[in-house]
């Protein structure tokens, strides 16, 4: 126990993804807030810290270690691109409109739906810019690292200087939707439709919390396993 309370949530995640689901239970946000460590993750929230151990320790002994772990950058990439980035993709439009039908039909009954829709378009854009810029600055750079490792070959310095600079940047994005979705989750009293929530409503609420666990899946594979796999390789290609 004494070592597992000092670890950070998202590396425990990263090392066993099926902890991932321990902390959702929990409200523990894995993604974002992924550099606090267990005991205080615990104590801010409350929590009984033996409990979830207990709980983190019985999921452990599986011994199935995430398979992100063993992936090359570039596989990680593919892989973040094909089913994350892809996910987004797809479920803006339907999801923006549906929020959109509900806010014109409901919205009188239920006030909250307006800030609801708010929250969720600026996220739509503020992702879709997000997203391109990791599509083409920062994943292909991480991808030439990878190259110049494998084929020895000198890499010339981005334009962006130290690769701490985009990553930094991409951080404090995924932490501006972290808290948006926080906010949309209190709204929705954590996706629960009304009692006189038409179909659709109840769609609509239903795909927010999909793309809500969705984007926490999305955030904890670059927080806490590709940026720092691409901070260890960038400082492995640039010593002296």
């Amino acid at each position: 126990m004494a070592t597992i309370i000092d670890k950070k949530v998202g590396k425990i995640v990263a090392e066993n993804f099926r902890t991932a689901k321990v902390f959702t239970e929990y409200g523990i946000d894995f993604c974002c807030k992924g550099g606090v460590k267990l005991s205080d993750a615990c104590s801010t929230r409350g929590l009984n810290l033996e409990e979830v151990v207990e709980k983190l320790e019985v999921i452990m002994q599986v011994a199935d270690q995430s398979p992100y772990q063993e992936m090359s950058l570039s596989q990680l990439i593919d892989h973040i691109l094909s089913v994350h980035h892809k996910y987004v993709e797809e479920t803006l439009p339907a999801l923006k409109f549906y929020l959109d039908k509900i806010e014109r039909v409901h919205g009188d009954r239920h006030p909250e739906l307006s800030s609801i829709r708010k929250e969720f378009f600026e996220a739509a854009d503020a992702l879709t810019i997000h997203m391109k810029k990791e599509e083409f600055v920062l994943f292909p750079y991480i991808k030439a690292m990878e190259d110049a490792k494998s084929n020895s070959f000198p890499l010339s310095k981005p334009h962006f200087g130290h690769i701490e600079n985009p990553i930094s940047t991409m951080e404090e994005e995924h932490d501006t939707e972290g808290e948006r979705f926080r906010r949309i989750d209190s709204l929705t009293q954590g996706f629960t439709s009304p009692a006189d929530a038409c179909q659709t409503y109840r769609v609509a609420f239903s795909m927010l919390q999909e793309f809500e666990q969705d984007l926490h899946n999305h955030i904890h594979l670059e927080n806490n396993v590709l940026f720092p796999k691409a901070m260890v390789l960038y400082s492995e290609l640039n010593a002296s």
